[in-house]
Formats: structure tokens, sequence, C-alpha cells
């Protein structure tokens, strides 16, 4: 059985933050009901490109949205709350990533749905949060970054302001809903009792400055961008030159600094005044930072990889299509290859992994492709669906 076989979730989410969270839970055997607007076309990332599987059928809704079941609703439907009752009833949990004002205005707080299932926990995942001035305030990942700070510890210190490469905050926003998620179910079986819990991305991103933040509020440290995406205090712990690109070094401790100057030929670096610890590299970082390029120019980053694997963190400097492509992801089924419509499709595996067990990856849902299974299943006759379709409720 799998971890969260069983749980039952509602989810009302749409692009990238929530499903990637509720997706965290379909894909460790949780139940996720996808609800979808059928008068907008579904979840808006359906149509989000410029990649498709088919019209319509984008490869970004797929990245966010395997293992889960797909029901049309229109929640601002008169009929739409029968509805949403009656799978409350048998649900563990709802999940929204909606505006912060609008988890009240369509139901789905735990006020409003306690009477149907005392035990259901409501998680929500907004931009700035449910309560306050920016309750009502849309908000996307790139804001977050930009006024959480990251844009300027990111790129080269005579850069612009940088953003991350990959949507980073909705990313970990959907994980922290999907652990508060379980959080409040554990809650509400030992109690009885369930919630509403809340996350959203501004306070994510803000928690992920971590000792950044520490730094600065106790110490009035600002820290800024490094060279080579330095670590800022650690050396070696950043980028540097091989023959033919680059190669990341992190020595994050003092045992690999020896290590590594064995490796590569230079011995008597470990013991040098100038270089024999952490306080002392970090003073003299950009003669050394030379003086490894030079020594790490004699061979290829393969080379190096090959010499340093197991013995000093290191790791190549790939693109996506390199990252992907790469013979460590092709191990152990990283990707995996679904089958879709008769099509074949490849997808990443789920990260986590459970000794003995296969993890479900199945394609992202059509959508409505599970709406007369779920009505059914939540005692909906077939009479009961049609006249639903005829009112434009699902």
């Amino acid at each position: 059985m799998l971890p969260l076989a069983g749980l039952r979730i509602v989810a009302v989410e749409q692009y990238g933050a929530g499903p990637f969270g509720s997706m965290a839970l379909a894909d460790l055997g949780a139940e996720v009901i996808k609800i979808e607007n059928p008068r907008e076309g579904g979840d808006v990332s359906r149509s989000v490109g410029p990649h498709f599987f088919a019209p319509g059928d984008s490869q970004f809704f797929h990245a966010f949205n395997r293992n889960k079941r797909s029901l049309t609703l229109d929640l601002k439907h008169p009929a739409a709350e029968r509805v949403l009752h009656r799978l409350v009833r048998s649900a563990d949990a709802t999940f929204d990533n909606l505006r912060g004002d609008l988890a009240e205005k369509l139901g789905l707080t735990y006020d409003r749905l306690a009477p149907i299932n005392p035990r259901i926990v409501c998680a929500h995942l907004s931009a700035y949060g449910r309560e306050g001035p920016r309750k009502a305030w849309p908000g996307y990942d790139y804001l977050m970054q930009a006024e959480a700070g990251y844009l300027a510890v990111t790129g080269e210190p005579d850069g612009p302001p940088s953003r991350m490469g990959l949507s980073i905050v909705d990313l970990m926003t959907g994980l922290n809903a999907a652990f508060a998620t379980v959080s409040g179910i554990l809650s509400a079986r030992a109690t009885g009792k369930g919630r509403d819990i809340d996350v959203n991305l501004f306070d994510t991103a803000l928690q992920n400055l971590c000792y950044l933040a520490v730094w600065y509020l106790n110490g009035g440290h600002n820290q800024g961008r490094e060279p080579r995406s330095a670590h800022p205090s650690l050396v070696p712990s950043q980028l540097y030159r091989t023959r033919d690109g680059f190669i990341f070094i992190m020595c994050n401790k003092e045992k690999f600094w020896p290590e590594l100057c064995r490796a590569i030929g230079r011995p008597e670096w470990s013991e040098h005044p100038d270089y024999k610890d952490f306080t002392a590299r970090r003073t003299n970082r950009d003669r050394l930072t030379r003086q490894l390029d030079e020594a790490l120019s004699a061979r290829t980053t393969a080379e190096w990889i090959e010499i340093l694997g197991g013995r000093v963190p290191a790791a190549p400097v790939y693109d996506v299509a390199g990252a992907l492509d790469s013979p460590f992801v092709a191990q152990s089924g990283r990707v995996r290859s679904l089958d879709h419509g008769g099509a074949a499709i490849r997808l990443l595996a789920p990260a986590v992994h459970c000794r003995g067990e296969e993890l479900p990856c199945r394609p992202a849902p059509a959508l409505g492709a599970d709406t007369e299974a779920v009505l059914a299943e939540a005692g909906f006759t077939a009479a009961d669906i049609a006249d639903l379709r005829r009112s434009g409720a699902v």
C-alpha cells in the first residue's frame, strides 16, 4: 500500500503551485479529484504553450497533473454546492490555490464545510495569504522572487538583477501546501476535527531566505551576488573552468579540501597558510579561483568527474537537455515513457521512492474524464448527472 492510499483530496486548483503540491499527494497514492470549470475550458494551464502533444493537450499541464482525476464543475453555478458537499462528505481535505479572498466566496472554508464533514481539512494556497491588505491581490512566482530579494543574490555581481531560472517559489509553496495538508489530516484523524490551514507564495519565498535572513536580522549583513555562483562563505564552493567548460566543486567540509588538492596534483596547497582553512581561503578567494581554474583546465569536465566522483563533491554543468539525457538520470527510471491515447509520452518519475513499490505515474487526465465516475461514486444517479449537464453545472 502506498503511503497516502485511502486519502481523498478535492482540489480546486490551476496553473502551477497548487497542482504541483496536489501532484505530490497523488504520487504517494492519494486520490486527487481535480475540479475544473467547464465554462472556462478547465485549468488554464491546459492551454499554456508553446509545446503541445496535440491541440489543447499542453505539455505544461502534464508536468503538474499526473495521477489525478478530472471532474468538471462550475462552483459558481447554483447547483454546484450540492455536488461539492457530496464530495466533501467522503473527502479528507479540500485543496485550493485561489486568490486569497476567493476560498470564502466559493464556500471552501472550514466554517462552511464543517457541517458537512467536521473532519475536513481545508488547505489554502494563495499569493499573499487570506488575511491582510493583500488578500485580494493576484501574485506569481517571479514577483515573489523580486520582492523577497532573490534577484539581488542571483547572477554575477556586475550584472542586472536576475531571477532563478525555475519557478522555485511555486514549486516549494506547492510542497509546503502538500505537507500542510497531510499534517492537518493527521490532526483531524486524531481529534475528529478538521481546520483551515494556509500557506502562501510570499511567506514561502521569505522563509527560503533562511540563513541569509538570520545574518541580516542579527548582524546587519546584506548578502549580494557572488562571482561564479559562489557560496557566500565557504571556499572552494563555486564554478571553475575546465578544458571544455565548467565544473561545480563544493568543498563544504574541511576534509574535502586536502582531498581536492591531492586529486589535482597540488597537495602542498592544503597546508599553505593562505589556503589552510575556510577563513584563509575566503580571504584569498580571487587568487585561489585563478589557480584552480589553471589546474582544472588541464582536463575536461567529464575527466574530472571521473577522478573526483565519490571523493570530492562535484558536478558537471549541464543545460536542460544535458541534464535529462545524462546516463545517471536514465538509471532507476527517473524518466518514464507512458501511453497517452495510444502515443508514447515521456514524463519525470515521482521524486519520492518507496522501496519495493513503484509509485504511480499516469498521464494527466483529459478535461472532465472522470466526471461521470466521480459523481456516481458520490451517489448521483444517471438522471441526476444528466440534469447537472443540462443545467451547465458540470
